[in-house]
Formats: C-alpha cells, structure tokens, sequence
C-alpha cells in the first residue's frame, strides 16, 4: 500500500456534507475506551460510496470492519508516539499550509489577476531595459532623484540617442555592457510583475515611461511581439550518449544508421520500437506527451521540434546533452485554453509580486471582520523606546521587558498579544533596513504590517473553527499520515530489513517466482525479405554480425540492423517464431519487417533465486504481514462496538443509497 492509496481508499480528501449534524453525537465504538463517532462513520461512508468498485465494500458490516481496523491502526500509532515524529509534525503542518491555501486568499482577485495572465500568455514579447538601482526601501528623496534620472535618459533616446548605446553608457544592469540591454523572448511570469506588465501595456517599438521594481526604476523598449508558439507532439528516436569514446562513436552511428532507414522508407514506429534506448517513449513508438517552450529540459531539442512544419516531418539527427535524436513532428497545438491552464496560473500567481494584491484584498476583508483593541498607552511607550540606531540596525531591545509584559492589542475579543512581542517583530524587522522617517512613521509602518500578519494569523489558526470541511479534512490526514508512519515502520521496513522473514516466506512460496524459457540471441531485421535471406544464410555458415553487415549494408543504405540480448520465449522484445532452439531461426515477417534470429543460447525454466526476485517477494510479504496485523492488534486492544447505535446508522445509511 501506499499513501495515496490509503488517502484515497478510506479517506479521500474531498469536501461532504456531514451525516446527522443537527443529531447529538452518539458513539459508534470505542478504542480502549476512546469514542469514535456515528458522524464520522457516516460522512466517510458517504464520501467513498461512489469510489469503490468492489460491491462488497459498500456493505455496511464490511465497511464498519475496515473503519474499525482503520482506527485501530491510529491508536497503535499514537501509542507508539509517532505523532510527536518531528518529520509527521513537519509534514502535517506542510499540508495544512497547502490546504489552507483555498481559504486564505480572495477568490474574486484571484480571478482577475489569472484572467490578465492569461490574456498576457497568448503572446511573447522581445524586449529591451534599462535599469536605474534604487533600494526597495529608500526614502522619498532618493527614489525621486532615481525616477528624474530615467526620466532624463527617457527623453534623449527620444531625441534621436540609440537605446542600445544608452543601456551601455547608463544602465546599471552588469549584463547591459555586453547585451546592450537586451532580454531576448519572454512571456508571463518570466519578469516580475512591475515589469512584465510595463512590457505588455507597452507598443512595439516604444519606450515604457519608468516603471518601479524591487531592483530600482527600468526603461522598457519593445522590440517585437509574436504569438504564443503553443504545443507540439513528437516522436524520437534516442540514442544514449554513452559514458566513454566508444560508446558515443556506437550512439552517433546507430542514430545515423536509422537516419538512412527513415530516408528509405521504413517505418518511424518501428524503427523507434527496436532502437530507440529512451525506454519510456519507445514501447509507443516514440511518442512523447505534448509540450510547450520551457518544458523540457532540453532547449535544443524544443527548438528542433517546433522547427518542424508538418505532420509527419523528421528531423535530421542532432545531438542533445543526452545523446543523439531523430525527431517527428506528430501534431500541433494551439496555446491552452484558460481552463486548462486556471490551476497553473493560480500556483504561479501565490509566489510572484501578484500575491500582493490578493494579500491587500484579505487583510481589508479581515480588518473589518475582526475587532481590534489597542492600548494606545502602552503603544506610545513602545515609540519612546525606538531611537534613530534602528537605520543603521543597531537597536537594542530594553534588557528589561518586564514592564512591557503587558496587553497591548485584543483581537476578535479572544486573542491577546503582549507588548513584547510587537517590539520583537520591531526588532527583527531592522535586518530589511527600512528607511521611513522619522522613527515614529516607522514605527506606525512596521504596526501595520505586524497587524496585517497578526489577523492573518489569527484566521488561518481558526480554520478549523470557521469551516468543519477544513477540520474534517485535516482530522482525516493527520490519522493517515500517522498510519503511513506506522506501515513504513512495522510492515514496509520490516518486509524490506527482516531478512530471516523474508527468507522463510520466499522459501515458503518460491513456486511462484519463475523464469519462463529465456535464450541469448542476436536478431536480424530488415524490410527486405532478400536481405534478411541473406544474412539467414551467412549466419547457418557461422559469419559474425560484422561481416553480415558489411556484407548488406553500405555506405548509401542500411539494408540489415541487428540488437542482441537475453529474451523470454514469446516475450516483448522477441519476433514470433514458431520454434526457438539453438541454430538459427526460421524468417517470420510482423508488420513491415522481417526477422532473422541466431539463439547462441536456451535457458530453461528455473525458480529465481531470491536476488533474482527480491522486488515481488517483499511485495508479497508486506501483503502477507497486513493480512495477519489487525487481526493482532484486536487482541491489544479493547474494542467495544454499539450494536444498537450501528443498527440505527446502518438503516439511515441504506435509505441514503
């Protein structure tokens, strides 16, 4: 088993309504004396009903057994004390963190800045900039004096100054000396917001009017805007590096060798299914999933692919960084639609200078849903303790707080903050060396900010409180969490570690590891009937496979390919012969090309040793340790089931089908 199986079987992270909520709670069965609930039974019954395809799990009887052995796991998990593991802890709050995305956030924001996103994603723009540096935090007269300098660089490249000579001669960017400031193509989310938007809102051929960024104040010319060039699907052929002189020389020749099959004639597919060493593409004749510019992790191999016009173009054969490729164009796509792309953008827009404008969205919404009280006695203190040493970030905290360890703010009337810990966050917040002036607008600036965290905070903590299919979510990841930890340890560890165990349950069941009838061989192929004849007729006078190929193949065409391996009889990878014994085999045809094969060597049926078969046999046994474990822990612990109670769920769940 593994986690997603476990979060998807039992408890599948879905939002439903909860069963009998206007009801009392009633137990359903206990733990050890722990209560565990009809309204938890009930809801996650509901929430999997559609899910399971095997009808006997949608009997209630059955399915009270698993919930029952569900939880009994649980209780041996806390009982071994995994929920205080730091890495469980880690995790936990990791997916709560994710979770809680979809309710601390505006919706309506949200919306608008991927609707602009995608708008902007439809096209790619080339662009130029100049940049002016100014600190994120300068005071009012320096980000003036930065401003009036771009502004004066502005107006002589207006005057007729080339930009490409003015971003050399002021541009601050260090790539300018060389680039002349130019940034090539680029589409959404390449650039900060700032200044991606300057360069979407900006003409070809124009210059932006300053635009600010947290690096300082850009000119932005546009160059030149091209549509999205959208998706592609391809097909290869790969050949592999290799890791020395030799096998590299061997990949570029086998990668050219087909090349000049493919100018023959012969089939893409084929010769990709036989060839091709990317093990994951070429079973599908080498067909790759569909992918846009920046997907992959090859930029040579994307431009070859959209270099390609039309269906059914091959490339010529060009080297990658992973060795050696023939390309076919399969089809074209055109950019994604907004659907298809929403949950993207989303992503993408929480972790770039977006998030900003939905965070000010949140914070006015939570300002006027949470009553704050601040003592402003006390908050006039805390401005006396602030002196001028904040700017050069030398600001001590008082040695004594004692008489700051007092209420200062109250927020939603049930959570009070202390004085201490404002003038902590005043504290750490020098490090950003923020330069508003005087000391007590500074002060005021880093409240508010302490105050938009603060109520930002105090929501998420409440989640829980605010939403029930936040809570029941979270309560049903915390057990399943717990439980992967506890299978990790006592089934999947031990299955992989207890090599007596293992041993003995392989000894036990070794009848159903076997190797099917296997040979050694080499296997001739061509589309030519003639050819394969041949070389069937220089193998039964014992030529090597070099003198075949020299024989058949020339410098022009490749008339005979051969690979050679350990094949199971009738398996992948091995043409249909009706007999395969020692010698050379009869021709077969199967599709376009015909076989030859030479089987140097029959292996027989034989049991595999436990090496050869390790990877099933710890499978078997972890299956095998699960079957017999809850069976175990019903014997740990006391489990008391309320007939009547489950009799009474059961009749409203059957009515509910």
């Amino acid at each position: 088993m593994k986690l997603k199986q476990i979060l998807l079987g039992l408890f599948v992270a879905v939002h439903a309504v909860s069963f009998a909520q206007e009801n009392k709670k009633e137990v359903l069965f206990t733990i050890d004396d722990k209560p565990f609930y009809t309204e938890e039974f009930a809801r996650v019954y509901k929430k999997n009903l559609d899910l399971v395809k095997d009808d006997s799990q949608k009997d209630l009887d059955q399915y009270l057994d698993l919930f029952v052995g569900y939880k009994l796991k649980v209780s041996k998990a806390n009982k071994m004390g995994l929920q205080n593991n730091v890495a469980y802890q880690n995790e936990l709050r990791s997916y709560r963190a994710q979770l809680s995305r979809n309710y601390t956030t505006d919706t309506k924001v949200t919306k608008e800045l991927i609707n602009e996103a995608y708008q902007r994603s439809l096209k790619e723009i080339k662009a130029s900039h100049i940049l002016f540096t100014v600190d994120e935090n300068a005071v009012p007269a320096d980000t003036l004096k930065v401003y009036s300098q771009a502004m004066d660089v502005r107006k002589k490249i207006l005057s007729g100054e080339s930009f490409d000579e003015a971003a050399v001669k002021y541009s601050q960017d260090p790539s300018a000396k060389e680039n002349k400031g130019n940034l090539g193509w680029f589409s959404v989310f390449r650039m900060v917001y700032p200044f991606e938007t300057a360069a979407y809102k900006t003409n070809k051929g124009e210059i932006s009017m300053p635009v600010r960024t947290r690096f300082g104040y850009h000119l932005v010319k546009v160059n030149d805007i091209r549509d999205n060039r959208g998706h592609v699907t391809v097909a290869h052929i790969m050949t592999l590096k290799g890791e020395n002189p030799v096998e590299a020389e061997t990949a570029k020749t086998t990668i050219e060798e087909v090349y000049k099959k493919l100018k023959q004639g012969e089939s893409f597919e084929s010769l990709a299914q036989q060839f091709s060493q990317d093990k994951s593409s070429s079973s599908k004749g080498g067909q790759l999933q569909r992918f846009g510019s920046g997907e992959l992790s090859s930029e040579e191999f994307e431009n070859v692919a959209f270099s390609l016009k039309e269906n059914g173009q091959i490339s010529e054969p060009f080297k990658s960084e992973f060795g050696w490729h023939i390309v076919k164009l399969i089809e074209r796509h055109p950019v994604k639609s907004l659907e298809e792309v929403d949950a993207e953008y989303d992503n993408k827009i929480r972790k770039d200078d977006r998030s900003k404008l939905i965070n000010k969205s949140l914070n006015e919404k939570l300002s006027k849903k949470y009553p704050v009280k601040r003592e402003e006695k006390v908050y006039a203190s805390i401005k006396t303790l602030v002196t001028d040493k904040i700017y050069s970030q030398e600001w001590d905290v008082p040695a004594n707080m004692k008489d700051f360890n007092v209420k200062f703010l109250t927020i939603n009337n049930d959570k009070v903050v202390n004085a201490t810990a404002f003038i902590s966050y005043i504290n750490s917040q020098q490090k950003n060396k923020i330069n508003i002036k005087p000391v007590s607008k500074l002060v005021d600036h880093l409240y508010n900010k302490y105050l938009e965290e603060s109520l930002s905070g105090y929501y998420n903590d409440n989640l829980e409180k605010e939403f029930s299919d936040f809570a029941n979510v979270m309560d049903e990841y915390r057990d399943g969490l717990l439980l992967f930890d506890l299978m990790e340890r006592e089934i999947w560890q031990k299955a992989k570690t207890d090599s007596l165990g293992l041993k003995n349950f392989y000894e036990a069941n070794k009848v159903n590891y076997q190797w099917k009838d296997r040979v050694q061989v080499n296997i001739f192929s061509s589309t030519k009937e003639s050819v394969v004849k041949k070389a069937q007729g220089y193998l039964k006078n014992k030529k090597s496979i070099d003198f075949i190929k020299g024989k058949l193949n020339t410098k022009d065409a490749i008339e005979i390919m051969v690979k050679s391996g350990t094949y199971e009889v009738g398996g992948e990878g091995m043409p249909k012969h009706e007999k395969v014994t020692k010698g050379v085999t009869e021709i077969v045809k199967e599709g376009d090309y015909y076989f030859v094969t030479q089987v140097n060597q029959e292996l027989p049926k034989a049991i595999k040793t436990l090496d050869e078969a390790r990877g099933r046999v710890i499978n078997d046994y972890q299956q095998y340790l699960e079957q017999n474990w809850v069976s175990e822990l019903k014997k740990e612990f006391k489990v008391k089931i309320n007939e009547q109670t489950f009799a009474k769920v059961k009749s409203e769940l059957q009515q509910t089908k």
